[in-house]
């Protein structure tokens, strides 16, 4: 995400405390300073009310960053694009883009994946650019 320079405008995740860390450590890694939101709401929750809670955001907010459990979080990436991806692993980050003007206008299948990352990818390999920035953290 660094490497693309993408910057949430907010950070929502759920309150449990492994949830919350893995938030705060992505945040920091981004140099994020925004709000960050930890809710009850988002632990054992289904992907209609993660949507649901997404379309209720703020259209300031261009983009956010969404740390979840699964399979919600599987399923609502699925639901919001016509990919299907059988399991987002632990660490595992999606990116959606919609063409919407506000978040109210969120519908199902209308997201297009931009990149879905996770760190098995990088056993065997990790590009030079990657290793750059971890190297200088």
């Amino acid at each position: 995400m660094k490497l693309r320079r993408i910057l949430p405008d907010m950070v929502i995740s759920s309150c449990s405390l492994r949830t919350q860390e893995t938030a705060d450590q992505l945040a920091d890694q981004l140099e994020f300073e925004g709000p960050r939101y930890y809710l009850k709401e988002l632990y054992l929750t289904s992907p209609e009310r993660l949507k649901e809670m997404l379309m209720m955001q703020e259209k300031q907010f261009e983009s956010i960053l969404v740390v979840g459990h699964n399979p919600q979080v599987t399923e609502l990436v699925n639901m919001l694009t016509e990919e299907h991806i059988s399991k987002i692993p632990t660490v595992g980050v999606v990116a959606i883009n919609f063409d919407i003007e506000e978040w109210s206008e969120l519908e199902e299948a209308q997201g297009e994946i931009d990149f879905f990352i996770y760190p098995k990818q990088f056993k065997y390999y990790m590009p030079k650019q990657i290793r750059a920035v971890l190297n200088t953290h």
